[in-house]
Protein backbone atom coordinates (compact mmCIF):
# COMPACT_ATOMS: atom_id res chain seq x y z
CA UNK A 1 0.00 0.00 0.00
CA UNK A 2 1.20 3.20 -1.06
CA UNK A 3 1.12 6.57 1.90
CA UNK A 4 2.31 9.18 2.77
CA UNK A 5 4.17 9.18 6.35
CA UNK A 6 2.88 11.94 8.92
CA UNK A 7 5.89 14.56 9.36
CA UNK A 8 7.27 14.37 12.56
CA UNK A 9 6.16 17.96 13.38
CA UNK A 10 5.31 18.68 17.43
CA UNK A 11 2.37 20.86 17.69
CA UNK A 12 3.55 22.79 20.11
CA UNK A 13 5.87 25.48 18.51
CA UNK A 14 7.67 25.72 21.98
CA UNK A 15 7.41 25.30 25.86
CA UNK A 16 8.55 27.88 28.47
CA UNK A 17 8.60 26.59 32.21
CA UNK A 18 9.69 28.66 35.39
CA UNK A 19 9.32 26.96 38.63
CA UNK A 20 5.75 25.45 38.47
CA UNK A 21 4.59 28.01 35.96
CA UNK A 22 4.60 26.39 32.27
CA UNK A 23 3.19 27.94 28.62
CA UNK A 24 3.38 26.35 25.67
CA UNK A 25 2.66 27.99 21.89
CA UNK A 26 0.69 25.74 20.03
CA UNK A 27 0.51 26.17 16.01
CA UNK A 28 -2.99 25.73 16.43
CA UNK A 29 -2.92 29.46 18.79
CA UNK A 30 -0.38 30.57 16.21
CA UNK A 31 -2.42 30.29 13.50
CA UNK A 32 -5.74 32.58 15.55
CA UNK A 33 -3.36 34.91 16.09
CA UNK A 34 -1.65 35.21 12.64
CA UNK A 35 -4.94 34.72 10.59
CA UNK A 36 -6.46 37.80 12.50
CA UNK A 37 -3.47 40.41 12.23
CA UNK A 38 -3.41 39.41 8.74
CA UNK A 39 -7.46 40.12 8.22
CA UNK A 40 -6.74 43.60 9.93
CA UNK A 41 -4.05 44.18 7.68
CA UNK A 42 -6.18 43.45 4.62
CA UNK A 43 -9.12 45.44 5.98
CA UNK A 44 -6.98 48.68 6.30
CA UNK A 45 -5.33 47.83 2.46
CA UNK A 46 -9.02 47.90 1.32
CA UNK A 47 -10.48 50.73 3.15
CA UNK A 48 -7.28 52.76 1.67
CA UNK A 49 -8.59 52.14 -1.98
CA UNK A 50 -11.25 54.56 -1.85
CA UNK A 51 -11.67 53.95 -5.52
CA UNK A 52 -12.83 50.15 -4.71
CA UNK A 53 -16.30 51.23 -2.84
CA UNK A 54 -19.75 53.14 -3.77
CA UNK A 55 -18.99 56.83 -4.71
CA UNK A 56 -15.66 56.37 -3.82
CA UNK A 57 -16.22 56.47 -0.03
CA UNK A 58 -14.99 53.36 2.49
CA UNK A 59 -17.41 52.38 5.02
CA UNK A 60 -15.20 52.84 8.25
CA UNK A 61 -12.03 54.55 9.15
CA UNK A 62 -8.80 52.93 10.33
CA UNK A 63 -9.47 53.74 14.08
CA UNK A 64 -12.76 52.01 13.45
CA UNK A 65 -11.40 48.78 12.20
CA UNK A 66 -8.97 48.63 15.44
CA UNK A 67 -12.27 48.69 17.64
CA UNK A 68 -13.93 45.80 14.97
CA UNK A 69 -11.38 43.16 15.44
CA UNK A 70 -11.90 42.89 19.29
CA UNK A 71 -15.17 42.84 18.71
CA UNK A 72 -14.62 39.95 15.84
CA UNK A 73 -12.05 38.33 18.41
CA UNK A 74 -14.53 37.59 21.11
CA UNK A 75 -17.32 36.94 18.22
CA UNK A 76 -14.81 33.87 16.97
CA UNK A 77 -13.64 32.60 20.70
CA UNK A 78 -17.40 32.79 22.16
CA UNK A 79 -18.97 31.47 18.99
CA UNK A 80 -16.52 29.14 18.01
CA UNK A 81 -16.50 27.24 21.43
CA UNK A 82 -20.00 27.47 21.83
CA UNK A 83 -21.23 26.46 18.33
CA UNK A 84 -19.05 23.15 19.50
CA UNK A 85 -20.34 22.72 22.51
CA UNK A 86 -24.38 23.02 20.93
CA UNK A 87 -23.38 21.88 17.67
CA UNK A 88 -21.62 18.57 18.38
CA UNK A 89 -21.24 17.38 22.03
CA UNK A 90 -24.41 19.05 23.57
CA UNK A 91 -24.78 16.19 25.83
CA UNK A 92 -21.33 15.80 27.09
CA UNK A 93 -21.13 19.20 27.87
CA UNK A 94 -24.52 19.95 29.35
CA UNK A 95 -23.59 16.85 31.78
CA UNK A 96 -20.23 18.68 31.86
CA UNK A 97 -20.76 22.59 32.05
CA UNK A 98 -17.30 23.55 33.52
CA UNK A 99 -15.68 21.90 30.53
CA UNK A 100 -17.05 24.54 28.34
CA UNK A 101 -14.88 26.85 29.13
CA UNK A 102 -12.05 25.11 28.31
CA UNK A 103 -11.12 25.67 24.82
CA UNK A 104 -7.27 25.35 25.09
CA UNK A 105 -8.49 21.52 25.25
CA UNK A 106 -9.57 21.30 21.72
CA UNK A 107 -13.24 22.10 20.34
CA UNK A 108 -14.29 24.68 18.12
CA UNK A 109 -16.68 25.32 15.21
CA UNK A 110 -16.22 27.58 12.32
CA UNK A 111 -20.34 27.62 11.79
CA UNK A 112 -20.52 28.61 15.44
CA UNK A 113 -17.89 31.23 14.74
CA UNK A 114 -19.43 32.54 11.88
CA UNK A 115 -22.43 33.12 13.81
CA UNK A 116 -20.37 34.97 16.26
CA UNK A 117 -18.54 37.35 14.52
CA UNK A 118 -22.00 38.00 12.85
CA UNK A 119 -23.51 38.76 15.59
CA UNK A 120 -20.41 40.64 17.05
CA UNK A 121 -20.19 42.95 13.97
CA UNK A 122 -24.05 43.54 13.56
CA UNK A 123 -23.73 44.89 16.95
CA UNK A 124 -20.65 46.78 16.61
CA UNK A 125 -21.74 48.25 13.04
CA UNK A 126 -25.35 49.75 14.97
CA UNK A 127 -23.08 51.41 17.50
CA UNK A 128 -20.82 52.89 14.57
CA UNK A 129 -23.37 53.95 12.45
CA UNK A 130 -21.40 51.67 9.75
CA UNK A 131 -23.01 50.24 6.51
CA UNK A 132 -23.58 46.47 7.47
CA UNK A 133 -23.53 44.71 4.41
CA UNK A 134 -20.16 46.81 3.03
CA UNK A 135 -18.92 45.77 6.62
CA UNK A 136 -19.29 42.29 6.16
CA UNK A 137 -17.85 42.16 2.87
CA UNK A 138 -14.61 43.34 4.84
CA UNK A 139 -14.74 40.85 7.18
CA UNK A 140 -15.28 38.18 4.32
CA UNK A 141 -12.24 39.42 2.45
CA UNK A 142 -9.95 39.12 5.11
CA UNK A 143 -11.08 35.54 6.18
CA UNK A 144 -9.77 33.05 4.13
CA UNK A 145 -5.92 33.54 4.89
CA UNK A 146 -7.26 32.42 8.74
CA UNK A 147 -9.17 29.92 7.01
CA UNK A 148 -5.87 28.10 5.52
CA UNK A 149 -3.56 29.12 8.71
CA UNK A 150 -6.18 27.14 10.56
CA UNK A 151 -6.71 24.06 8.40
CA UNK A 152 -2.89 23.85 8.10
CA UNK A 153 -2.62 23.99 12.37
CA UNK A 154 -5.62 20.95 12.25
CA UNK A 155 -2.98 18.82 10.32
CA UNK A 156 -0.13 19.42 12.20
CA UNK A 157 -2.26 18.26 15.21
CA UNK A 158 -3.22 15.54 13.10
CA UNK A 159 -7.21 16.25 13.86
CA UNK A 160 -9.87 16.53 11.55
CA UNK A 161 -8.40 13.52 9.55
CA UNK A 162 -10.42 12.16 6.21
CA UNK A 163 -11.60 8.68 5.93
CA UNK A 164 -9.32 5.90 4.72
CA UNK A 165 -8.23 5.78 1.10
CA UNK A 166 -5.88 3.95 -0.96
CA UNK A 167 -4.77 6.98 -2.89
CA UNK A 168 -1.37 7.24 -2.92
CA UNK A 169 -1.41 10.58 -1.25
CA UNK A 170 -2.96 9.05 1.57
CA UNK A 171 -1.36 10.09 5.06
CA UNK A 172 -0.49 7.49 7.73
CA UNK A 173 -1.88 9.81 10.71
CA UNK A 174 -0.52 8.40 14.37
CA UNK A 175 -2.93 7.63 17.28
CA UNK A 176 -4.62 4.94 18.07
CA UNK A 177 -7.90 6.31 16.88
CA UNK A 178 -7.02 7.45 13.63
CA UNK A 179 -5.29 3.84 12.99
CA UNK A 180 -8.36 1.83 14.06
CA UNK A 181 -9.11 1.05 10.59
CA UNK A 182 -5.29 -0.96 10.19
CA UNK A 183 -4.25 -4.45 9.60
CA UNK A 184 -1.58 -6.78 10.51
CA UNK A 185 0.12 -5.56 6.90
CA UNK A 186 -0.33 -2.26 6.41
CA UNK A 187 -0.78 0.78 8.29
CA UNK A 188 -4.51 2.90 8.20
CA UNK A 189 -4.02 5.79 5.44
CA UNK A 190 -6.17 8.56 4.94
CA UNK A 191 -7.49 11.52 3.48
CA UNK A 192 -5.58 14.45 4.43
CA UNK A 193 -8.93 16.27 4.46
CA UNK A 194 -7.54 19.14 6.38
CA UNK A 195 -5.24 20.04 3.33
CA UNK A 196 -8.18 19.81 0.87
CA UNK A 197 -10.05 22.27 3.12
CA UNK A 198 -6.92 24.48 3.35
CA UNK A 199 -6.90 24.43 -0.41
CA UNK A 200 -10.04 25.43 -1.53
CA UNK A 201 -11.29 27.62 2.01
CA UNK A 202 -7.85 29.35 1.52
CA UNK A 203 -6.10 29.19 -1.43
CA UNK A 204 -8.91 29.35 -4.28
CA UNK A 205 -11.60 31.08 -2.19
CA UNK A 206 -9.02 34.42 -1.41
CA UNK A 207 -7.67 34.12 -5.06
CA UNK A 208 -11.76 34.44 -6.30
CA UNK A 209 -13.02 36.90 -3.66
CA UNK A 210 -9.89 39.49 -4.51
CA UNK A 211 -9.88 38.82 -8.58
CA UNK A 212 -14.02 40.02 -7.88
CA UNK A 213 -12.69 43.22 -5.57
CA UNK A 214 -9.50 44.25 -7.25
CA UNK A 215 -10.96 43.53 -11.30
CA UNK A 216 -14.49 43.10 -11.26
CA UNK A 217 -15.58 46.09 -8.41
CA UNK A 218 -18.03 44.02 -6.66
CA UNK A 219 -17.34 45.77 -3.23
CA UNK A 220 -19.61 48.09 -5.07
CA UNK A 221 -22.04 46.39 -4.97
CA UNK A 222 -22.85 45.79 -0.75
CA UNK A 223 -23.38 42.10 0.39
CA UNK A 224 -22.01 40.52 -3.12
CA UNK A 225 -18.41 39.65 -1.47
CA UNK A 226 -19.81 38.19 1.76
CA UNK A 227 -22.38 35.82 -0.70
CA UNK A 228 -19.14 34.43 -2.33
CA UNK A 229 -17.37 33.84 0.66
CA UNK A 230 -20.68 32.28 2.32
CA UNK A 231 -21.56 30.12 -0.63
CA UNK A 232 -18.10 29.47 -1.34
CA UNK A 233 -17.00 28.09 2.12
CA UNK A 234 -20.54 26.17 2.02
CA UNK A 235 -20.09 24.92 -1.24
CA UNK A 236 -16.18 23.44 -0.37
CA UNK A 237 -17.04 22.30 2.90
CA UNK A 238 -20.11 20.13 1.44
CA UNK A 239 -17.73 18.53 -0.80
CA UNK A 240 -14.72 17.90 1.86
CA UNK A 241 -17.20 16.22 4.12
CA UNK A 242 -17.78 13.57 1.64
CA UNK A 243 -13.99 12.38 2.51
CA UNK A 244 -13.52 13.79 6.01
CA UNK A 245 -13.85 11.23 9.21
CA UNK A 246 -17.42 11.98 10.54
CA UNK A 247 -17.55 13.16 14.28
CA UNK A 248 -17.16 9.99 16.53
CA UNK A 249 -19.95 11.14 18.54
CA UNK A 250 -22.15 10.54 15.15
CA UNK A 251 -20.80 7.42 13.87
CA UNK A 252 -22.22 3.31 15.01
CA UNK A 253 -22.59 0.02 13.97
CA UNK A 254 -26.35 1.45 11.97
CA UNK A 255 -24.67 5.11 10.77
CA UNK A 256 -20.92 4.10 9.94
CA UNK A 257 -20.67 7.18 7.43
CA UNK A 258 -21.64 8.99 10.38
CA UNK A 259 -24.91 11.16 8.95
CA UNK A 260 -25.88 13.28 11.57
CA UNK A 261 -29.68 14.31 9.11
CA UNK A 262 -31.17 10.66 7.44
CA UNK A 263 -34.26 10.77 5.76
CA UNK A 264 -35.04 7.90 3.90
CA UNK A 265 -32.02 5.98 2.39
CA UNK A 266 -30.42 9.69 2.62
CA UNK A 267 -28.44 11.63 4.69
CA UNK A 268 -25.88 14.14 5.39
CA UNK A 269 -22.91 14.55 8.15
CA UNK A 270 -23.52 17.75 10.43
CA UNK A 271 -20.75 19.86 8.26
CA UNK A 272 -23.25 19.15 5.27
CA UNK A 273 -26.27 20.41 7.23
CA UNK A 274 -24.44 22.96 8.63
CA UNK A 275 -23.30 24.66 5.38
CA UNK A 276 -26.46 24.63 3.42
CA UNK A 277 -27.84 27.92 5.11
CA UNK A 278 -24.66 29.14 4.20
CA UNK A 279 -25.20 28.57 0.72
CA UNK A 280 -28.44 29.42 0.20
CA UNK A 281 -27.89 32.81 2.17
CA UNK A 282 -24.80 33.30 0.06
CA UNK A 283 -26.45 33.19 -3.66
CA UNK A 284 -28.97 35.38 -1.95
CA UNK A 285 -26.92 38.05 -1.02
CA UNK A 286 -25.32 37.47 -4.69
CA UNK A 287 -28.64 37.84 -6.74
CA UNK A 288 -29.41 40.41 -4.20
CA UNK A 289 -26.15 42.39 -4.60
CA UNK A 290 -25.88 41.97 -8.25
CA UNK A 291 -29.62 42.94 -8.86
CA UNK A 292 -29.59 46.52 -7.16
CA UNK A 293 -25.89 47.31 -8.40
Amino acid sequence: MSYIPFPDVSPEIFTLTLGSFSFSLRWYALAYITGLLLGWWLVLRLIRRTELWPAGTPPMQAEQVERLLTWVILGVVLGGRLGFVLFYEPAYYFANPQLIPAVWEGGMSFHGGLLGVITASWIFCTREGIPRLSAADLICAATPPGLLFGRLANFVNAELWGRPTDLPWGVAFPGEAAQACATAVDVCARHPSQLYEAALEGVLLFALIWGLILWRGWLKCPGAICGVMLSGYGVARFMVEFVRQPDAQFVSAGNPLGLAWQIGGWGLTQGQALSLPMIAIGLFLILRARRIA
